[in-house]
């Protein structure tokens, strides 16, 4: 289904440009004041509103801030002169999404910001409908993306949770494993029962061993009294051990003999007790490469591994990152109080940009950072990496041609212009308005270049 976008201006020049600009891509529908815009309003859920500043009778930032009031998560982007791109810096610092001078000189940096945009409330009624969901699914872990690689293994998680059967969860640190784990218990049959979790790589083999398996009183000094191990406590649930391939040889082939048995005996004890539990286990390494290099048991490999479920990177779940970002934007906005707006173009271009070797969790503390030092307003490049440090999260290296040739080309000559700017800023030294004479810019005009790509300077 096409986005719907409303656009209200009074020029009719305006109206005809979007509306042409936009046909193939979005229902449009048009307004020339503030009376016909509220109608239209009403009656449809809009995806994003383009909005000019000066209407007939109205103020167009006053009439936005009346449609946010009814819809606080409505995208907006407003139109304006260049005398009045300060008011227009306020609205965004209120929580428009983004401003447009007029008239409009790049029709591709337009469709580009409108595109980000829009994107922006994918995400927005994306975490909406899942919070929906979570409302009917009590205790239903909340699994953010619908790009096709989480798509692939959210169907497989389906598949499988139903059927009391191990699984092995591989994939690099910071994938959502823990997730997917309670994922498959909440879908499970033993969704009633426990999930206990256990990090095999933090504990030493003893204490793992003494978790696991439970021990009897005097079983060893300091054993005060008995106590059952998580086999015993996961009875009829499920267990789930992380970082399985950190097990030491000894306990592999302890848990080999307890997932054979279907049974173990407490340490220091004598009697058999009956081992009902679902095994779920997880790895930021190839169990494969584990066994061939003799570090993994084969036989136990083999015993773990009947449903293998590859958790992808997060550089591979395109479409995904942005409505991860305004996820963790919201639960830390409302976590520490603050009152940050919505994530920039420039920012959102930027986390996309990263390949986050980190995966969700580095997006995780990336907004976490920068909602604890926002003083409030949009979220911009700056604000996420203060330090300039994006560049060093792995970003793909424009000067390698293979790369660049996989660019599409809106990225590249975005990539262009912002380099241009920032090399035309340091020949300037930092100086604005040198910078704009010496590239034949307008000096409004190159300020709203700056902003779009997030590039902050203090002359």
């Amino acid at each position: 289904m096409l986005p719907k976008i409303l656009v209200v201006d009074d020029d009719r020049h305006t109206r005809i440009l979007l509306d042409r600009l936009l046909a193939k891509t979005a229902r449009v529908s048009l307004a020339t004041d503030g009376t016909e815009a509220r109608q239209l309003f009403a009656a449809d859920d809009f995806n994003l509103v383009l909005m000019d500043q000066r209407l007939p009778g109205d103020n167009g930032i006053a009439l936005l801030r009346e449609f946010r009031a009814r819809r606080p998560h409505l995208v907006g982007i407003l139109m304006t002169g260049f005398a009045d791109v300060r008011d227009a810096v306020a609205a965004v610092r209120e929580g428009l999404f983004d401003y447009l001078t007029k008239p409009f000189e790049d029709l591709e940096a337009l469709e580009a910001v409108i595109g980000k945009a829009l994107e922006l409330d994918r995400a927005y009624r994306e975490i909406h409908g899942l919070r929906a969901r979570l409302s009917d699914e009590s205790g239903m872990p909340s699994v953010i993306g619908q790009s096709p690689a989480m798509e692939r293994v959210l169907g497989q998680i389906r598949q499988v949770a139903g059927l009391d059967t191990t699984v092995l969860l591989e994939g690099e640190s910071g994938t959502g494993k823990d997730l997917a784990a309670k994922l498959i218990h909440a879908l499970s049959k033993r969704a009633t029962k426990r999930l206990l979790e256990v990090n095999c790589g933090g504990l030493p083999e003893t204490l793992l061993e003494s978790l696991l398996f439970g021990y009897e009183k005097g079983a060893f000094t300091g054993a005060a009294q008995a106590n059952a191990g998580y086999f015993e406590q996961a009875h009829e649930g499920n267990l789930f051990l992380d970082e399985i391939a950190d097990m030491s040889p000894k306990l592999q082939s302890n848990l080999l003999r307890v997932l054979q048995d279907h049974s173990f005996t407490r340490i220091g004890g004598t009697q058999p007790r009956d081992a009902d539990f679902r095994l779920i286990c997880a790895t930021n390494r190839s169990l494969l490469a584990e066994v061939k290099a003799g570090r993994f048991r084969e036989d136990l490999y083999y015993r773990i591994a009947v449903v293998s479920v590859h958790m992808p990177p997060l550089r591979e779940r395109e479409g995904d990152i942005v409505p991860l970002a305004m996820h963790f934007l919201d639960y830390y906005k409302t976590k520490f109080g603050k009152d940050c707006g919505q994530l920039t173009p420039a920012a959102m271009r930027a986390l996309e940009g990263c390949r986050w070797e980190g995966n969700v969790r580095q997006l995780q503390h990336c907004i976490e950072r920068a909602v604890a030092l926002h003083a409030g307003g949009p979220v911009d490049v700056l604000h996420l990496f203060p330090n300039g440090e994006s560049s060093s999260l792995g970003a793909a290296p424009t000067e390698n041609t293979a790369s660049a040739m996989t660019l599409r080309y809106q990225d590249a000559r975005g990539d262009f212009e912002r380099d241009y700017l920032r090399r035309l800023l340091a020949t300037a030294g930092g100086n604005v308005s040198e910078a704009a004479r010496l590239s034949g810019i307008p000096r409004q005009n190159f300020y709203v270049r700056m902003k779009r790509w997030g590039i902050v300077t203090d002359k």
